[in-house]
């Protein structure tokens, strides 16, 4: 019994101790799988797994359907932020389009406009019309699930006897404890501003598993020093889902061949024809090229 009462002391020092532990810049435990930083078409740190291009694509702008049951439940329930921050920077990284604003931070472009057009901006300010860039295509980010201890083990070990094998189910219940599953899923759809067609769309996923340290040295209450569940913050497993569906796009797009209805093209009524509507409209005839006209003789 005294050499379980010392194992668990032990263990809540050690776990003290490393409570105790001052800030450190740059840790790991702190980072997600969009890591790094990106300046134009260069990447430092990127995750070595994100796909990459070799030039971009196009221009696109980011949206969230903050209207959405998923979005009400990230913000509020997990307590986690905007999903567009961290798939910016993935975005950029992979070189395989350029981020255009179209955000908060897009009030701030307006405002500024605004001073110049008021005339309280200095002449060579620059700021007049014409400048902005388009955005040739929209990325919507969704998540379609994302659970919290979805599996469990009993930590139940600490429970054991007395005297030595108590000691030794206690060390083992403090190696093995409790543990749960993380999980999510994501959704990434990307769609061509101008014709409003759909052109990319990729799911992705990922888990991790958290073990409760607490629950194996106190028999399952986990009420003292360590207890609770030591979870990786929901948003890393997100942001990883968000990774891998990125990767999913990127792999789509490389060899990119639009869809076609054929005979006829997009949106003049498809070939699914149903009873009683119109024919499909015509599709105009590009113009029958010229014949060549005879070089005129050279003078003599």
């Amino acid at each position: 019994m005294k050499i379980a009462i010392l194992a668990a002391a032990v263990a809540m020092t050690l776990l003290a101790g490393c409570n105790a532990t001052m800030p450190k810049m740059g840790a790991e435990s702190a980072k997600t799988t969009a890591t790094g930083s990106a300046g134009g078409e260069t990447a430092e740190g990127a995750n070595l797994q994100l796909e990459k291009c070799d030039s971009p694509l196009g221009t696109v702008s980011l949206t969230e359907d903050q209207e959405g049951d998923w979005y009400r439940v990230f913000t509020q329930e997990y307590k986690l932020g905007s999903t567009i921050q961290p798939l910016r920077l993935l975005i950029q990284q992979s070189n395989c389009f350029v981020v255009v604003e179209r955000g908060r931070a897009f009030q701030n472009i307006e405002r500024e406009r605004a001073l110049q057009r008021s005339g309280e901006l200095r002449q060579s300010s620059n700021f007049g019309q014409g400048q902005l860039v388009s955005a040739d295509y929209s990325i919507t980010p969704e998540v379609l699930v994302s659970a919290r201890g979805t599996s469990g083990g009993g930590g139940g070990l600490a429970s054991m006897g007395s005297g030595r094998l108590g000691a030794i189910g206690l060390l083992a219940g403090v190696v093995a404890g409790g543990f749960r599953t993380n999980e999510a899923s994501t959704m990434l759809t990307i769609v061509d501003n101008r014709s409003g067609v759909q052109v990319a769309a990729a799911e992705g996923s990922s888990k991790n598993t958290d073990f409760n340290v607490g629950a194996a040295l106190f028999g399952g209450s986990g009420a003292a020093v360590g207890g609770g569940y030591t979870n990786t913050p929901q948003g890393k497993v997100v942001i990883a889902a968000f990774t891998d569906a990125y990767n999913n796009v990127v792999k789509a797009i490389r060899n990119y061949k639009p869809q076609k209805v054929k005979g006829q093209g997009l949106g003049t009524g498809g070939r699914l024809a149903v009873d009683g509507a119109p024919a499909p409209a015509p599709q105009a005839k590009s113009a029958p090229a010229s014949a060549p006209q005879p070089r005129p003789a050279p003078k003599k």
